[in-house]
């Protein structure tokens, strides 16, 4: 398995399997969302496509950011603590966000898609050992001027680290997503940011699921596919 990184800029071109990152947080969130029972995730880019696909679909919820701040009109922003304890059983959620959906959206040669974030990497690592690609493409979706996404950077290495069937120490990782620009705003806006947020993107490996998204029908269609 051939191992290689892209950030939004690039991973238009990568083809193979592509596992876009988001640790701080959309790939948090969405992976909370399922474990408070969501039925599956639409990934958009844009927040007038969610607020339109919401009309479309009765019953389904709209969460996701723009510049960090919950958009108007969205039900839930991007907090993944904000869904601890909520019953979702069943819904649908449409998700926007200014990296980890973009990262989705625009890795439009990929024959597989997944999205991934520290709470499920060792899942997300035994689904593609079984799946064997050829190619796996690694985005950072958390590059941008004046953040350094290494967040994203720490929890593609270590993956990759899985994938070599390591048994690495996750701590030097989890500091690096303390110490990625990211994680000092959580210091710095902790209203915006809240700690609970951060604790919940340091939480290693507490799902058991992969999260795998499908084209259907024009859609982006993203799931919880669990361990068996």
């Amino acid at each position: 398995m051939k191992i290689r990184q892209a950030t939004l800029e690039t991973c238009s071109e990568a083809t193979g399997t592509v596992i876009a990152i988001d640790v701080i947080r959309a790939f948090t969130t969405a992976a909370f969302a399922f474990a408070a029972g969501v039925r599956d995730i639409v990934l958009v880019g844009e927040v007038e496509e969610a607020l339109a696909l919401r009309q479309r679909m009765p019953g389904s919820l709209v969460m996701g950011e723009v510049s960090g701040l919950r958009p108007e009109g969205f039900d839930y922003g991007n907090s993944p603590s904000a869904l601890v304890g909520l019953d979702l059983s069943g819904r649908r959620l449409i998700q926007r966000t200014s990296a980890g959906t973009q990262g989705v959206v625009r890795s439009r040669r990929a024959e597989a898609l997944l999205a991934s974030s520290f709470v499920c990497a060792s899942a997300t690592a035994s689904y593609l050992k079984h799946q064997s690609p050829e190619f796996v493409t690694f985005v950072v979706t958390g590059v941008f001027p004046g953040a350094d996404g290494d967040e994203d950077f720490a929890c593609a290495d270590y993956l990759a680290a899985l994938l070599r069937d390591e048994s690495p120490n996750v701590a030097p990782y989890l500091q690096r997503v303390r110490d990625s620009s990211e994680g000092h705003f959580f210091d710095e806006s902790p209203p915006r940011s809240p700690l609970s947020d951060l604790e919940c993107c340091l939480s290693v490996n507490c799902f058991d699921f992969a999260m795998v998204v499908e084209r259907r029908n024009g859609l982006l269609v993203m799931q919880a596919m669990h361990q068996t």
